[in-house]
């Protein structure tokens, strides 16, 4: 009795879902086209014959010395006639406020229509938007050698090395400089 009440649901459910018609969207249309695109240039063209991996390595050392608690930088923000005004010495090469401590997107189930991604907030409880343009820097207070966060909402250069007096202006820079 299971076994034919099994088999007539699965038989109606059958008839239901046949009755209905999917219809890509145009974005699926579109995605489908530029895929096609995509396999055809590649298969004319070929990948580049990279060897080096110079990119790569590159970037790996940026990693690397993003990821050493002992580089010191230098901080400099641009006045309006194009000058270095220097801020200070300080850790590492600043992070941008828009840096988000967990995924700012999480996938979640939703019902039967598959999965959705939505926005997920930091654990302060806030969604920080994209492009933000500030930086938190970590600074080193010059006289005691303590470290302390600096917030800085215009563009900012930091080296690793002070920059040349001459492209200073000369009032922002300690004596010492």
């Amino acid at each position: 009795m299971k076994k034919y009440l099994l088999i007539s649901v699965a038989v109606v459910t059958l008839f239901v879902f046949t009755g209905c018609q999917y219809t890509p969207s145009t974005d699926e249309i579109q995605s489908q086209e530029q895929e096609k695109i995509l396999i055809e240039a590649t298969s004319q063209t070929g990948m580049p014959n990279i060897k080096n991996f110079t990119e790569r390595k590159m970037m790996k050392e940026v990693l690397e010395k993003c990821d050493d608690s002992k580089l010191i930088t230098y901080l400099y923000t641009i006045n309006l006639d194009g000058k270095l005004v220097y801020q200070g010495k300080g850790i590492g090469f600043g992070i941008p406020y828009s840096v988000q401590y967990t995924n700012p997107m999480v996938t979640r189930s939703a019902s039967s229509y598959g999965y959705e991604i939505l926005p997920q907030a930091d654990p302060s409880g806030l969604f920080k938007p994209d492009g933000l343009s500030a930086t938190w820097y970590m600074m080193i207070d010059e006289k005691t050698g303590v470290s302390y966060v600096e917030y800085y909402e215009p563009e900012i250069v930091v080296k690793q090395h002070k920059a040349p007096r001459r492209l200073c202006a000369e009032w922002s820079l300690p004596n010492d400089y």
